[in-house]
């Protein structure tokens, strides 16, 4: 049985087209072949990978909205390519590049906005990823509650659904959102 092995750009493009050095590009991607030695990742074995972040929960699916936003292209695989963009843009972005990332994982089935089932769908994904022991003990409405306040928060014209502008606006007038995009500027 052969197996087909995807070769990423070269260091130079993916160097232009990122955040990164060639250096933490080389090292990215030895990590990447150590994991994905076909130099591609599938649903599953992006999930695998994931969920050993979070032993405590189940993180299947809160990877899968990840793994969909990592593969713009919709091909059911992540390349190199798709990853170390997307990391980029997550570690290094500009403030816009990473709410607009984070609006497009949040907008599950790709029409431009999200609605209060998206969103729920994602908090229920991150309570289950966090797993059933966390402190202080969630109650059966916290999701629901969390979503009331987001809309609160981001439907800025209450029309029950929040736009790109709406969420961009709403982010950056939020010293707590502002602050933990920061957290990960300095990863590498």
């Amino acid at each position: 049985m052969t197996m087909v092995c995807h070769r990423p750009e070269g260091l130079e493009q993916l160097e232009a087209q990122t955040n990164f050095t060639k250096r933490e590009l080389q090292v990215l991607y030895r990590g990447f072949k150590n994991e994905c030695p076909s130099g591609v990742v599938n649903e599953e074995t992006f999930k695998q990978i994931y969920a050993q972040f979070f032993p405590h929960g189940d993180a299947s699916t809160y990877a899968h909205y990840l793994f969909n936003a990592f593969d713009t292209t919709q091909t059911g695989s992540v390349k190199f390519e798709d990853f170390v963009t997307a990391l980029s843009i997550l570690l290094r972005g500009t403030v816009h590049e990473k709410l607009r990332w984070t609006f497009n994982l949040y907008d599950i089935n790709k029409d431009g906005y999200i609605n209060k089932e998206e969103m729920m769908d994602i908090v229920k994904a991150i309570y289950d990823m966090m797993g059933k022991y966390t402190y202080p003990v969630l109650k059966e409405d916290t999701p629901r509650q969390h979503v009331d306040v987001f809309f609160q928060k981001m439907d800025k014209n209450k029309d029950g659904i929040v736009t790109l502008d709406e969420f961009l606006e709403s982010c950056q007038e939020d010293d707590n959102i502002m602050r933990s995009l920061q957290l990960f500027q300095n990863v590498m």
